[in-house]
Formats: C-alpha cells, sequence, structure tokens
C-alpha cells in the first residue's frame, strides 16, 4: 500500500488478530506493529500472527524490544536466552576482542531467531550509560547525585558500561550482528538515560546537566554511530537546562543536536505515548494525539502508543488514528514523504531463514557458540 507516511506503531489485543486489530492494521496511517511477551505462546504461532499481519499489510514494520537480559520479550520454545548488555561490558574489561566478538553475536543471534518467525526490527541497542557505580560512591566527575542515591533502575544492567567509548565499541559490534541477519538497529535513549531515577513510565525525568556536559558523555554513542544506527529512539527526560520539552518532543534536541550537529540521517523513534510521562509538555497533561503531533512536529517520524489495545477496546489507539487524520485534513499536520521512507527503511529486504534452515546455519552456530 502506498503511503504519504504511516507514523503510528501501535499493538493488538492477543496472540492473533481480532476484527479491531485488523482494521487498525489496515488504517492508512499505521506504519508497524509492536509486539511484548503476551502476544507469545510459541514460535509457530508467534509466525502465523506475523504472517497474518502482512498479508494485511506487506509493507508494516513489526517491531519488538529484543534487548537480551531482563528485556526479551520472546524467551521459550526455542529463542535463546541473550546476555544482558552489562554482561558484555563486564567482558570487556576482562577480555575486549572476546566481549566484541560476543556483542556481534548476539546481534546475530537476536537478529536471525525472530526473523526466522517473521519480526522484523527491534528497538536496540540500550546505548545510556551506567551511571550505577558513581552514584553508589557520591557522583563522580559530573556531579548531580547525593551519596547513595541511585541512578537509572529502568536502565541498569540495560547498559553496556559507563565509558561511552565501551559502549560505543560494542554497540557498533552488536549493530553489525543485527545487520548481518539483514535487521536494523534503534540506539535508544538519546541524549542519555542513564544519568536520572526517575521512571518516565510514571513521571518525567528530569536532567540538571548542562549540554556541554551531556555531550561529552552521554550522547557520544549517538555521535559517534550516527553512521550506522538506522533508528533513534529519544528518552523521556526533560534537559532542563537545554530544553524545558522532553527530548522526544523538543525540536531542539532531535533536529538542532541530532540531526544537523550530530549528522544523524536514520529514522526517529517517539518513546512509547502510552506511558504516564510521556504526555507531560511542559507541565501540562495531554492527550494521545496532542502528544503525537508535538513529537511529530519536533522531528520523530514515527509514533509508538503501546499497550493500549486491551485497554477499553483500544479507544486509545482509535483516538490517535482518528485525531491524526483529522490533522492532516484540517491542515494542522503534513504528511513527510521523508519520514516515510526512512520507515519503509527499516523493513528488511532480503528474504529470512526458517526456523529449520536456521538450526543448520554454520554462521549461527558459530554464533551461539560465541555468547558469554
Amino acid at each position: 500500500m502506498d503511503n504519504l507516511h504511516a507514523p503510528v506503531i501501535l499493538d493488538i489485543a492477543g496472540t492473533s488478530l481480532n476484527a479491531d486489530d485488523r482494521r487498525r492494521l489496515a488504517h492508512p496511517l499505521t506504519g508497524g506493529m509492536i509486539l511484548f511477551a503476551r502476544h507469545f505462546e510459541h514460535r509457530a504461532q508467534l509466525t502465523a500472527l506475523c504472517a497474518e499481519a502482512k498479508a494485511i499489510r506487506p509493507d508494516l514494520l513489526i517491531a519488538v524490544d529484543q534487548e537480551g537480559g531482563r528485556v526479551q520479550r520472546f524467551r521459550t520454545d526455542g529463542f535463546t536466552a541473550l546476555p544482558a548488555m552489562r554482561t558484555l561490558g563486564e567482558l570487556w574489561m576482562e577480555d575486549a576482542m572476546r566481549a566484541v566478538q560476543a556483542a556481534t553475536a548476539t546481534g546475530l543471534v537476536l537478529a536471525l531467531e525472530l526473523r526466522a518467525c517473521g519480526v522484523d526490527f527491534s528497538f536496540a541497542p540500550v546505548l545510556d550509560l551506567d551511571h550505577a557505580e558513581e552514584a553508589a560512591s557520591g557522583g563522580g566527575a559530573l556531579g548531580g547525585a547525593a551519596s547513595g542515591q541511585s541512578r537509572s533502575q529502568v536502565i541498569g544492567s540495560r547498559s553496556f558500561h559507563r565509558d561511552p567509548r565501551v559502549v560505543s565499541l560494542l554497540g557498533q559490534s552488536l549493530i553489525q550482528g543485527l545487520a548481518l541477519a539483514g535487521m536494523g538497529s534503534c540506539g535508544k535513549h538519546f541524549p542519555g538515560h542513564g544519568f536520572v531515577s526517575a521512571d518516565s513510565h510514571h513521571e518525567v525525568p528530569v536532567d540538571s546537566r548542562s549540554l556541554k556536559a551531556i555531550l561529552a558523555e552521554d550522547a557520544r554513542p549517538f555521535e559517534w554511530l550516527s553512521l550506522s544506527l538506522s533508528a533513534v529512539m529519544p528518552a523521556h527526560v526533560v534537559y532542563r537546562k537545554v530544553d524545558s520539552r522532553p527530548a522526544g518532543f523538543s525540536r531542539r534536541w532531535l533536529q538542532d543536536i541530532l540531526r544537523e550537529r550530530l549528522g544523524f540521517a536514520g529514522a526517529v523513534f517517539s518513546d512509547d505515548l502510552g506511558m504516564a510521562g510521556a504526555r507531560m509538555i511542559e507541565g501540562r497533561p495531554v492527550g494521545f494525539t496532542e502528544a503525537a503531533l508535538a513529537a511529530l512536529d519536533a522531528g520523530c517520524d514515527l509514533v509508538l502508543l503501546c499497550n493500549q489495545s486491551q485497554e477499553d477496546n483500544g479507544r486509545a489507539i482509535d483516538e490517535l488514528l482518528d485525531g491524526l487524520a483529522a490533522a492532516q485534513a484540517r491542515g494542522d499536520w503534513t504528511p513527510a514523504i521523508d519520514s516515510e521512507a526512512r520507515r519503509a527503511a527499516l523493513v528488511p529486504q532480503s528474504a529470512p531463514l526458517t526456523w529449520d534452515e536456521l538450526m543448520l546455519a554454520p554462521r549461527y552456530l558459530e554464533a551461539l557458540a560465541r555468547l558469554p
């Protein structure tokens, strides 16, 4: 289906498509479907679900959070238990080159297994810095934490390392593994979520550091990997010395800094607009449509609305699709051809191996052997 711009990534109700799911997936503003653990029973069911969705929309981007460690939606019926990113960072401290190999192997196994079941894309790698150790010791060089104050528990072991150089090198290796399987990558959470302790699922965290400090530390992996990353997801964090809006609603962060200063040319996703912290702009709660329009206006190409299909029969999803369509009709939102091209570029162009083929693939078997 030819769409000028299909920016909405939505979820579905269960392990197969119902009539409302099919109607929403066929909507011209729907560009993707995100899956969670509740959508998985076994590999055959997942494969059938993805095939059913693609039958409705062949260009649909089917995505999941399959990072490894505690954030891995599919864990059973043959899916490999992937290491947490911190495990790869710890391995780096023992044997850097082995860690590089392990990171590539992790990306390759992750992507090959997902693609064998019809999933196109994973929101990985996490490029946030692990500030936990400096918090425990009283703040560290950048300051900003009282002694014993914890940093982001949302990030924690999802981070490779404290050092942006290590994060970038291991992130690049994982990206290479994804690419070997024909899958794109998504660096998150720009310009860095690891320094704050609040959970953006429930509130808007605030980072009080200067732009200079953030660019010198947390944003470095995004700068160094700007040519390698297929996509970026901004943080639902207010960096108050830079902008009063969270990064995902900030033209300064997404256009002036990410696009212009750091030279990133890939797709930009909003984080989940279903999170309570994601619908606060300058201290004011906003609805789903206003939040999506603010994200798109700031420079996001795609907006995520997750875990809403089971709430009130998916009212929030219909509200967003109808609201964006109405905004387009009024001229309040203009679809972007460049954004649609960036979305389409995330859909794999090569045919995946089937699961049976995968079990005999030499590169996959070698990658399994190199996991930590």
